[in-house]
Formats: C-alpha cells, structure tokens, sequence
C-alpha cells in the first residue's frame, strides 16, 4: 500500500506542475471584429507573471547600477503559427507594463515607464528603475500585469489566420515567475460577408440592346467576404425558374438555366446556373493582407437566349444564393440577393426609304374598270415588345390636289397585309390591320395597297393629275 501510494502522488505532482506551467502561458484572443473592421485591438490588463516575495529592483553597487526588468524573444523575431509556415512579425503586437501588485511602481526621482514596445530578439526594458535605490523606487508583490494591443494598421498589413501564433520570451528577473513563457494570439476561423448587396436591379430600355451580337453582362455589387480560413465560393438560385410578369400583369417563368454566373476576372469559373451548389472558385480564396478578399460576380446571357427569352416587357425576378465555405467545411457563411430584371415597353415602326411612296398610275381603261393592287414587300418593320395591335389611317378624310382637298373619298384605297385575306378601306379614323400580334424584333411586313373596281371607276372624269395622302402606322398594346 506504501508503494502505491507513493506512485499515486508522484503522479498527481507531475501533472501539476505541467498545468501551472501552461497556466503561465499568455494567451490573447483577438476577435474577429478588430481583425475584420481592422480595428484596434486592447486587451484587459493580463498577468503574464507573478512576483511572491520583492519590493524593488536589483542594484549592482551600493545601491547604484539598477537592473532593468527585460524581455527577450528566444524564439527569433517573428509569431510563428502552431499548423503551418505562416507568421507575423512582432511588431503586429505592442505591450506596457500595467500594474505590479495592482499599482504601477514608483519610479522615484530618475525612473519612468516606457510607452507600448514590441518583442525583440535583443533585451527590452519594460520598465525604467530610479538610478539608484537612494532616489526612491519600489514595487509591491503580487500579479504583473500588462496590457497588450494590436495597432489598426497592423490589421490592414497582414494575414491573420485562424489558429495559434506564439513567440516565445525570456525574462531577467529569478524572483518573478515564470522565467520563461509563451506570448501566444489566438485567432478565430471565421468567415463573414462584409458586403450586404441584398438586392440588384437591372433596366432595359432600348430595343438595340436585343440587336447586338455579343453576351450580354449584367455586373451584380462588389463582394467582399472578410475571413480567416481559405474558403471556396459556392452558388445556386434559388428556383429552377425565373418568374416572370407581363406589362399588363400576365404570370409566366424562364428557365433559370439560360443565365450563367461568373466574374470579371479569374476568382470565378464560368456556369449555368442551376438550383442545386455549385462550387465557383477555380482556385481557393486563400487568407490576404486585410482578411478580405473581393470579387465582381456576374451574370451573362448569350444573345439569343437573351432575345429569345427575355424581350418581352415586364419583370423577371429570381433569386443568388451564395454560400462561402471554409476548404474543410467546417464553417460557411450565406448571402442572397434578390435579382430583378425590368424591361421597360418599347415599340417602333420603321418604314425604308424606298417604301415611303405607293404610286398608282390609271393610263388604261383596264386599270379604271378592273382596278389595281400591288404588295410592297417589307414596307414595314415592326418591333413591339409586348402584345399589340397594328392600326392604320390617314392624315384626311379626301385626297388633295396640290394641297388642296377634292371629293375623291379615301376609303377608295384599301390597306391589306400579305397573308390575310382582309381589306380595309381607308379612313381618318385609325383602323385595325393586324390582330393580337405577340411580341417581335424587327419584323418585316408586307403591305397590300389596293384600289378596288368600284373605287377605280369613281376616278371615271376626274381631271388628269396626282392626287395624293398620308397614311400613318401605329400600335395599341393589348
């Protein structure tokens, strides 16, 4: 039983002095809004070592010849990280004697406090000792605190990674325990979007933005994601579809799949969106200078899905989910944003040059008996992004004579389209020519003129001349 009794205390002794030595150890955790925000960064007041038994400083003769109370770092000049090859050089943390058993010792007649320094490789005094004993001095027992800080721009200038940094120091004075320790700055891992870009809005208002060849590029916000771990960008939307309302409050949706993300350089890879994550980043997003990294996403639409699925006036919304996730997937961080596309309703009606003049020319007792009718191919070219109806009439209800008005009434022309079987007569009052026409871009029309056999022989005795008017084309949406 006395063995083993023995052996048990043994034991107990060992592991008790190895957790008051760790206990010794200094430990600073800085947290992520002084990293993130680069802000300075001050501790509370922390024991680093403790002195049972002095009241003053050594002195080498007679009371004359004080020693400085010193720091050393035995460990070379830089906090070296506990996982990997990373560090940060000692001036990234700065530190002053705050109290020796709860006051600052006297500093007499000659003595004085340093300001904030950083760990050296060299020896540096923490505190200043009156020159000699005689001029005063002294210090009480009890806890020897300091208080430690981080500058902002020590922040801005180097890569904090999630994990432990130490460096480790010696001190000069065998009463103050303990003689050697760790200064260790524990970082968190965290990963946080710095940019709150929760919505994005995008307006079309021209036609020749569906006339171009090219991809079309809609730039979302800067992103900016703050962190201490590398992480991959992941994203998806949130719907397979793209949910759509007409200009006149008609529902529908697009496939989402017809947009691709990407960005404005080489932080993310091109693809289709789609509802299901998809990893962006070519490479990972490794720990920076800040702790920020930034990127511009983007969302690019090949022109003719861009025609082909996204002219017609109204609203497109849908919604990015992206999703920041350390490369070990232990910590991630989401944002959406609510995207909306708004294409604003245009119409136009373009008439060529060459189509501008329809001439009808009576020279025949045909042409008087039987009447005439000619197609002008592509007079017309229509584009509507909405749905529409196509009217026409003149300027007058009589053609005029050299600018005056006659009795030839013009309802004796006809206007017709090429494929419909309909003439309507002309009239000052707008008259319909095309039904329920959906939306187009650049659509030619061919357009039928005639002057029907009843109309042709009321021309029967009018006086050789021109006679002419004005028509006009315009739409109605529906």
């Amino acid at each position: 039983m006395k063995t083993m009794r023995s052996f048990l205390i043994g034991i107990f002794t060992v592991c008790c002095g190895s957790t008051v030595m760790k206990a010794q150890d200094v430990y600073l955790s800085i947290p992520e809004n002084n990293i993130f925000n680069r802000s300075e960064f001050t501790s509370v007041p922390t024991r680093v070592m403790i002195n049972p038994n002095r009241t003053n400083w050594d002195y080498t003769f007679f009371g004359f010849g004080p020693t400085a109370p010193t720091f050393t770092s035995v460990s070379g000049p830089n906090f070296t990280h506990s996982s990997s090859a990373f560090n940060l050089p000692s001036s990234t943390l700065l530190w002053q004697l705050e109290s020796m058993g709860g006051q600052l010792p006297s500093t007499g007649l000659s003595g004085y406090l340093p300001g904030f320094q950083q760990f050296n490789t060299s020896a540096i005094r923490w505190f200043e000792p009156p020159a000699s004993i005689l001029f005063g001095g002294g210090f009480y027992r009890g806890n020897i605190n300091f208080t430690f800080k981080i500058p902002a721009s020590q922040f801005a200038a180097n890569s904090y990674r999630a994990g432990n940094y130490s460096m480790d120091i010696s001190q000069n004075y065998n009463d103050f325990t303990p003689r050697n320790f760790k200064t260790i700055l524990v970082i968190p891992s965290s990963i946080r979007w710095f940019t709150t870009s929760l919505t994005k809005y995008i307006e079309i208002s021209s036609l020749n933005d569906y006339r171009s060849t090219g991809t079309r590029v809609f730039t979302l916000d800067n992103a900016e994601i703050a962190h201490t771990t590398d992480f991959n960008l992941w994203a998806k939307a949130a719907s397979t579809n793209i949910q759509f309302t007409s200009s006149k409050g008609v529902p529908g949706t697009r496939n989402i799949s017809n947009i691709k993300l990407g960005g404005n350089g080489s932080a993310l890879t091109t693809k289709a969106l789609s509802a299901s994550f998809q990893n962006f980043s070519p490479a990972s997003f490794g720990v920076v200078a800040g702790n920020r990294s930034s990127f511009i996403p983007e969302l690019y639409l090949s022109a003719e899905d861009f025609k082909n699925n996204f002219f017609e006036a109204g609203t497109y919304t849908f919604e990015l989910n992206f999703n920041a996730t350390s490369t070990d997937n232990s910590i991630n961080s989401l944002q959406n944003t609510a995207v909306q596309l708004k294409v604003l309703p245009r119409s136009e009606i373009t008439i060529p040059n060459s189509g501008r003049n329809v001439n009808f020319n009576f020279n025949t007792a045909s042409h008087y008996t039987n009447g005439q009718s000619q197609m002008i191919p592509n007079q017309i070219v229509l584009s509507n992004n909405e749905s529409f109806e196509l009217y026409v009439k003149s300027d007058e209800n009589y053609f005029k004579k050299g600018g005056l008005q006659t009795n030839i009434n013009s309802n004796i022309l006809q206007i017709g389209m090429d494929g419909s079987s309909v003439d309507t007569p002309l009239s000052k009052t707008p008259k319909k020519i095309l039904f329920n026409g959906t939306p187009v871009l650049d659509r030619g029309l061919n357009i039928r003129y005639t002057i029907p056999p009843a109309g042709a022989q009321s021309l029967v005795g009018k006086e050789n001349t021109t006679y002419s008017i004005n028509l006009y084309y315009s739409f109605t949406a529906i």
